[in-house]
């Protein structure tokens, strides 16, 4: 059983938002790139650390490693379909319990498992274009080149849709989402401290009383939640499904 404070707070509230973090990248089985781990292994079979070669220098300048990376490894991973927390997450806001997701995350996670509200501040793998023509192309069309993608109007590199490591978010975007989260009641965290990227450029927006974490780990920056949960995202978002009933 969950708090039933805690599901109150979300059936009275009039807005919740959702922030998404790593956390639910982790358990959908996707790899955190930034892990040691997983950092060391990128490193020692390109010969750059992940920052350095999903950055906008290594696509305009090493397009060809660029791209042999972002083919193996980031693109490889979209065939992982989203965990369990990314569903119920979608149930809870067809149910009403959430009105928008934010993320960080590009690999669509919860669009892919029923979201429809949702931001994506860095941009999402399966949105791509020519820079210079404008045209669109499908993740698939990205893939089926196993070197580099070409525009076929004007044989231009085409380019993912996505915010690469030294970029600045649009403008627009940070400023849609700081919107959805002052106008928060409740604003969730999920899978994610607070001290996180994703964190740190939004919760100062917050104006409510009702910020609550879902984190497996503990973190020192917990105390600067009203609410928190150490356990799986999945676990929690069930727990919460199971209270509020049919």
């Amino acid at each position: 059983m969950i708090g039933k404070g805690l599901v109150q707070m979300l059936k009275e509230s009039r807005h919740t938002t959702v922030l998404s973090g790593y956390g639910m990248l982790s358990e959908s089985g996707y790899p955190v790139l930034r892990d040691g781990e997983a950092s060391y292994e990128i490193e020692e079979k390109y010969g750059y650390c992940p920052e350095e070669i999903f950055s906008s220098s290594f696509y305009s300048t090493r397009t060809e490693q660029f791209f042999e990376f972002y083919h193996d490894v980031i693109l490889e991973a979209i065939d992982i379909p989203p965990g369990k927390c990314f569903y119920k997450m979608a149930e809870l806001e067809r149910r009403g319990i959430f009105q928008t997701v934010i993320t960080r995350r590009i690999f669509g996670l919860p669009e892919r498992a029923g979201c429809r509200n949702v931001i994506n501040l860095h941009g999402n793998v399966y949105n791509n274009y020519c820079p210079r023509c404008g045209r669109t192309y499908s993740v698939e069309y990205i893939k089926n080149c196993r070197r580099v993608p070409l525009c076929e109007n004007c044989h231009s590199t085409i380019r993912p849709n996505v915010c690469l490591f030294g970029e600045m978010v649009d403008n627009s975007i940070i400023t849609r989402a700081a919107q959805e989260v002052q106008k928060a009641d409740v604003l969730l965290v999920l899978g994610t401290n607070l001290k996180t990227n994703l964190c740190n450029q939004l919760v100062d927006y917050y104006e409510g009383d009702k910020l609550i974490v879902v984190n497996a780990e503990p973190h020192f920056s917990d105390r600067f939640a009203d609410v928190v949960i150490h356990e799986r995202v999945d676990t929690t978002l069930e727990k919460i499904i199971q209270e509020l009933g049919v």
